[in-house]
């Protein structure tokens, strides 16, 4: 069994993890860009009979 199952982790939680120190163990430059690639964006869209529904009315 590996050691992040062991240590009761899922491997989205692992990886998580392993991403956010590698970003941190990075010199300051490289960080400031690595930092951007971690923001993410999402939008959510509510479904009713097949088809989005709107807010916008």
């Amino acid at each position: 069994m590996s050691a992040w199952r062991q240590a009761g982790l899922n491997y989205i939680n692992y990886s998580q993890i392993a991403a956010r120190l590698l970003r941190q163990a990075l010199k300051t430059d490289l960080r400031v860009e690595a930092a951007k690639r971690d923001e993410a964006n999402v939008k959510f869209t509510q479904w009713k009979d097949g088809k989005p529904v709107s807010d916008k009315n």
